[in-house]
């Protein structure tokens, strides 16, 4: 049952410890990276993870051990945004990325080959991927649901996904009109409730306020129990989210 009375201060210390947090932008820098990695320690917790582009997999990892937070997992976005990279292009960053210090490959799902009837791209893709992370990395697969739009697409897709070792199922990549939505989460949970009970879901791309990320966690919560909230089973990608978490915290962001 969801537990709606919990109060704004549990909810945002919960979000806080379940947050990826993101900056996938082709402008970006490493001395934005690196702030982003300082930023993931605050005062009131670490945050569950930081997710980049895979030529910063690397430096972010470093950054974290230098902060000695090693437990803040790097996450790196493959065939970002678009989907639309071929297969070996997409082994190429994933091998990379691994190589350079990223524990997490985020995989874009070529969800616009999916949408033109191209049914075994996504398959293989994620196949190859996952035969490449091995116990090396956990594999997150990013669905695109604003864009496969069709809640029987995307529960193929999820069983797709699931079937070809995914450990996380993704909602967005945050660059689309559509993003992240209660029915999409929704499905994604049946999905894994049907499929995967060993598989986790990110919800991301419009997460950007307090209110929002409580409407996800009480989605998880009433369909999984309490005791999934934990980074391994629930992640929230978000960008903009912690600086509206730590004001419900007491802290300046």
């Amino acid at each position: 049952m969801s537990r709606i009375s919990e109060s704004d201060e549990v909810i945002a210390q919960k979000a806080l410890r379940l947050l990826e947090l993101t900056s996938l932008n082709a402008d970006d820098t490493a001395e934005r990276i690196v702030a982003l990695c300082q930023k993931g320690l605050t005062p009131v917790g670490d945050v569950a993870a930081i997710c980049v582009l895979p030529r910063f997999a690397g430096l972010a990892r470093r950054t974290l051990d230098g902060l000695f937070a090693r437990d803040i997992k790097v996450v790196a976005a493959v065939n970002f945004p678009s989907g639309g990279a071929g297969i070996a292009t997409v082994e190429s960053e994933t091998e990379a990325a691994i190589l350079t210090g990223a524990d997490e490959i985020d995989l874009v799902f070529p969800f616009r080959a999916q949408m033109a009837g191209n049914r075994h791209i996504g398959r293989a893709m994620v196949a190859a991927c996952k035969a490449l992370c091995g116990e090396r990395a956990t594999l997150t697969v990013t669905l695109e649901t604003g864009v496969l739009r069709d809640p029987q697409t995307i529960h193929d897709v999820c069983r797709t996904v699931i079937r070809e070792g995914a450990a996380f199922l993704k909602t967005s990549t945050g660059k689309q009109i559509i993003s992240t939505t209660p029915q999409a989460v929704r499905i994604l949970i049946e999905a894994i409730a049907e499929l995967g009970p060993h598989v986790g879901f990110k919800a991301a791309g419009n997460v950007r306020s307090l209110e929002e990320a409580r409407a996800y966690i009480e989605m998880a919560q009433a369909r999984f129990g309490p005791f999934w909230l934990e980074t391994g089973k629930m992640r929230l990608g978000a960008a903009s989210l912690l600086d509206d978490l730590l004001v419900q915290l007491g802290v300046s962001p």
